[in-house]
């Protein structure tokens, strides 16, 4: 089978994508946030909405927060497991390509409508998850 890091480069690498956008978005949303004046740690303003890059940014981030520990904890179980590398490398970076265009909307389009533009790729990214524990409980059974 090879060893892990031969078979499973193309998943390792968006794994590696995954963590360096997360911390893109954690560096956007801390330094816009801290940038305000009388902006307190560790609190965002509540009269904040969509209309500001500062909530957008907080919201961008903390919805990762909230999305990527099923999407990490799905990669390393298909890794573990074994699944088929060619599914496993392909629907994490369906993932990383979903959650990019969903941050790039998030920053750029201030609506409160709901599905938004960054819906459509939120639920992209979701479909790639479930596909992936798909491909893994089947290397499983």
């Amino acid at each position: 089978m090879g060893n892990l890091q031969e078979v499973y480069t193309t998943a390792l690498w968006g794994i590696a994508a995954l963590i360096a956008l997360w911390l893109v978005q954690w560096f956007v949303a801390s330094l816009t946030k801290a940038s305000r004046p009388g902006a307190v740690p560790g609190k965002i303003d509540d009269s904040l909405s969509h209309e500001s890059f500062v909530f957008r940014a907080h919201r961008t981030f903390m919805n990762s927060l909230e999305n990527l520990p099923a999407m990490f904890a799905t990669a390393f179980l298909a890794v573990l497991v074994g699944a088929d590398p060619f599914w496993t490398g392909l629907l994490i970076w369906v993932f990383v390509a979903a959650r990019v265009v969903h941050m790039m909307l998030y920053y750029a389009i201030a609506t409160e409508r709901n599905p938004s533009p960054r819906s459509y790729f939120f639920m992209i990214g979701l479909a790639a998850n479930l596909g992936l524990l798909g491909v893994t409980v089947a290397a499983l059974i």
